[in-house]
């Protein structure tokens, strides 16, 4: 019966590197895309969001799976929510992720040009933020889930930046407003799927310790 149990748990964590591809490649895209003002790349990854749902859903199901008929112990319980709860948040990071493409898509393509440089750079710390969540979940590393939301403030701070370089922006030229708004849009999406990822790392640490920063569970 710990046999099968065990291989279930192998399954999940599988399923769950698998869910990470997907988000992670769709954030990829989407940052390609803006580069590229590629609005019929942006189209499809907004279409493929229905994929990262569908994983989500397998990855549920498999936990209700081994929650009602394995009876987990504690620290394969504690491990099982964390996955419950990692899903949610790496749903939500494929929502956000449609959501920069539905704006690029929309955005003129002499609109996308400039300000690339800190746009890749939040993206490309996200993405790092996003696989070391799931990988520290995976490999039980309580280190590697710390860091994590360690560089929660360096995505700030490069939020901070488009911020006050599109508030600039404006100020030179009041016809770029609506430019404005898309792109801090977009820099807000990135700064949400950074949270998420901290989330994540938060439930991650919670599976190995048994305490999450909010409250005390065992």
């Amino acid at each position: 019966m710990r046999n099968k149990f065990d291989a279930q748990l192998g399954q999940l964590n599988d399923d769950l590197i698998e869910m990470g591809t997907l988000i992670e490649s769709a954030i990829i895209g989407t940052v390609k895309a803006l580069q590229e003002c590629d609005a019929k790349a942006a189209k499809q990854i907004e279409r493929g969001d229905n994929e990262i749902d569908n994983k989500e859903k397998e990855i549920e199901a498999l936990c209700l799976k081994l929650l009602l008929r394995q009876q987990p112990v504690a620290g394969d319980l504690r491990m099982i929510s964390t996955a419950l709860k990692m899903i949610t948040d790496m749903e939500r990071i494929g929502d956000h992720a449609a959501d920069i493409a539905e704006l690029v898509a929309c955005l003129p393509a002499q609109d996308c040009f400039g300000h690339m440089e800190l746009f890749s750079g939040m993206a490309a710390v996200t993405i790092e933020m996003v696989k070391s969540s799931i990988d520290a979940f995976v490999m039980k590393d309580l280190d590697l889930a710390q860091a994590v939301i360690a560089r929660d403030d360096e995505v700030n701070q490069l939020f901070r930046s488009i911020r006050q370089d599109m508030i600039l922006l404006v100020h030179g030229n009041a016809a770029h407003g609506e430019k404005a708004f898309d792109l801090m849009q977009i820099a807000k999406y990135f700064e949400r799927i950074g949270d998420h990822a901290v989330n994540i790392a938060e439930w991650v640490i919670f599976s190995i310790t048994g305490v999450h920063k909010d409250t005390r569970i065992l």
